[in-house]
């Protein structure tokens, strides 16, 4: 069942790059912003949204709702403390976020780097930072104290090019890693619309229980309520689990400011995709159940890297970043040639991870290639997580949020959870 206010969204979806964004808001009082998570993270409520009929239930009671023998897919990232705070002899606090890699750009290399390493970051109170590195000292685990010192580069748009150094005030014994300096001084960044300092708890609480893989400056927070629990019982439903990895990055937060989304550059994120991933795509006839918008998004440019390797099959694993625009372009293979042909590029480079990276913007007017159901929290007015919501229910997000609203459900990182079927 469609609603009539769907059907006219979907009359409106002739060209997305000229969908309002202003036809995308509705009311978000702050108290209905969970600030904090339940002290039990699967005791969430979860709305079913299926076939145009809402229902619900508990998180808990998720795997009755799913079909037995699905594949359900993971972001398995880690977030970092990437807040680090420096104080200038003025007093003045300089903030650097670190955003993502710069020298060395992959992320593994990156965490093992002891001495010397680049991001890109942004900078708060940067007017108070005129020239010259800023340092700080800190207390490592193991009593010494190390100096961190950071050296402000390039301006790159947004962000700045910065360099650390560190090393110990009085050894000459083995440098800490960058994993080591940022665990022991870093604060993890908890999303601004929560407006509340960092608490030790969310430490724990803004992961996921099954996060592994360091890298993100946001949680993927649909995965927030799954607990051991709700992972074994969706095993004894016969559910097949798999993982992916996508870094979250600060651009999840940012807002369309554009009227219209043509006027909005989506960030670029960075993903890896081991080969058993697309193995047991195919052979779930190349469709799935993600967990969160970022499972989402890496699924879906799995299909339009498939296309630019059937194109260029010679291409690097950069040249298959999938371009913000490309899905509105033309239709391409059948989801399972494509994903065949990201497979076939990977056993010929020999490659068990494929790393690479994607700027896909869904919206109404998307056509869904590989995923079916998606489990997701309730996001944002006026954000491109909502469009990538209304491009999968077909326009009928309003009924999903006018539910949520009414039935006193939990909104954005911390809040409430829902199974979307279209």
């Amino acid at each position: 069942m469609v609603t009539l206010h769907a059907k006219n969204e979907i009359r409106n979806m002739t060209d997305p790059k000229h969908i309002q964004i202003a036809d995308y808001n509705y009311p978000l009082p702050d108290e209905r912003i969970a600030k904090f998570p339940l002290e039990q993270r699967d005791q969430s409520k979860l709305l079913i949204y299926r076939h145009g009929e809402v229902i619900q239930d508990k998180f808990t009671s998720l795997p009755s709702y799913l079909p037995q023998g699905a594949l359900m897919v993971f972001n398995n990232t880690k977030v970092i403390q990437a807040r680090l705070h420096f104080h200038k002899e003025t007093g003045a606090q300089i903030e650097v976020f670190c955003l993502e890699p710069a020298a060395p750009r992959d992320y593994a290399l990156m965490f093992q780097q002891q001495g010397k390493c680049s991001w890109l970051c942004l900078v708060g109170n940067l007017k108070k930072w005129k020239e010259g590195p800023l340092h700080r000292e800190i207390t490592m685990p193991n009593g010494e104290i190390l100096i961190l010192s950071v050296t402000r580069g390039e301006n790159m748009g947004t962000s700045f090019w910065m360099d650390f150094e560190w090393a110990w005030k009085n050894l000459q014994n083995d440098l800490p890693t960058w994993a080591e300096v940022l665990d022991a001084v870093g604060e993890l960044p908890i999303p601004p619309y929560l407006n509340r300092e960092t608490q030790e708890s969310d430490k724990k609480t803004y992961q996921t229980v099954y996060s592994k893989i360091k890298g993100s400056v946001a949680a993927p927070t649909a995965g927030l309520h799954f607990t051991e629990r709700v992972l074994s019982d969706l095993d004894a439903h016969g559910i097949d689990r798999e993982e992916l990895t996508l870094h979250v990055g600060a651009g999840t937060f940012k807002p369309v400011k554009s009227k219209e989304i043509e006027g909005h550059e989506m960030h670029t994120e960075h993903i890896a995709v081991h080969k058993r991933t697309l193995e047991k795509l195919i052979a779930h006839d190349g469709w799935c159940i993600a967990v969160g918008t970022t499972s989402v998004r890496t699924l879906e440019s799995l299909y339009y890297m498939g296309i630019l390797a059937a194109q260029n099959p010679d291409a690097t694993e950069e040249e298959l970043h999938v371009p913000q625009w490309m899905p509105y372009q033309n239709e391409g293979p059948s989801t399972l040639q494509a994903l065949q042909s990201l497979l076939d590029y990977m056993n010929r480079h020999q490659l068990e991870v494929l790393h690479s990276s994607t700027q896909i913007i869904i919206a109404p007017g998307y056509n869904y290639h590989i995923v079916r159901f998606m489990v997701t929290n309730f996001h944002q007015p006026q954000s491109t997580l909502l469009l990538l919501v209304s491009a999968f229910v077909k326009g009928d997000w309003r009924t999903i949020y006018d539910y949520a609203l009414a039935h006193d459900f939990r909104f954005l990182s911390y809040g409430d959870s829902s199974l979307l079927i279209p």
